[in-house]
């Protein structure tokens, strides 16, 4: 589905680590939010090459960071994606930074976004409690443990919070989550549409 010019004016921060992000998580959210004319902002951990794997083990695309995570705000940006793969998620989920981000997004009412592994983030950020949601599905006992309500969809979307929170499963839910994206970020954040 063409989205061409739907987001003209939005900006969205995508976070990632420098290693071990799965390499469509990354591209295809990406492509598809800047194809729709919103401005992408990749955030990594240090100021050099994101390098992306395929199925956590395979080298992927290589991925030039626009700013660092230390470096970064919420402000100026109308929405947050986290990518998956499970090197980059272990590592994202302890990093200070990432964890400051997707807070501030949260309490600014912002959307939200995390696929695959990438929802751990929401269980070190204390985003996960009293939120319906789906990740990667060994994840569901973390998500559970944190007060999350997991489901087992390519995409779910809870716009019932303080923010609006779209997460799905994997890489072959991209297309889904990705559409999802756009739709939220759209809206604004308004929580009287529900996808």
């Amino acid at each position: 589905m063409s989205h061409h010019g739907e987001l003209d004016g939005r900006h969205v921060l995508v976070l990632t680590t420098n290693y071990g992000t799965e390499q469509d998580e990354l591209h295809r959210p990406m492509t598809v939010l800047r194809e729709a004319g919103a401005r992408v902002t990749v955030a990594a951990q240090k100021d050099e090459e994101v390098r992306t794997l395929v199925s956590d083990r395979h080298p992927g695309a290589a991925v030039t960071p626009d700013t660092t995570l230390a470096a970064a705000t919420a402000d100026g940006y109308d929405a947050v994606v986290v990518p998956g793969g499970t090197l980059n998620a272990d590592v994202l989920r302890t990093d200070a930074d990432a964890r400051r981000l997707v807070g501030a997004f949260a309490r600014a009412g912002k959307p939200v976004a995390a696929i695959c592994h990438g929802p751990w983030l929401l269980v070190d950020s204390g985003l996960a409690r009293g939120r319906e949601l789906t990740s990667y599905p060994s994840l569901r006992p973390d998500l559970e443990n944190a007060g999350a309500t997991w489901q087992d969809r390519e995409v779910v979307v809870d716009a019932s919070g303080d923010h609006p929170l779209i997460t799905s499963r994997r890489p072959g839910d991209l297309d889904a989550f990705s559409e999802a994206i756009v739709r939220a970020f759209a809206d604004g954040g308004d929580r009287t549409r529900h996808a």
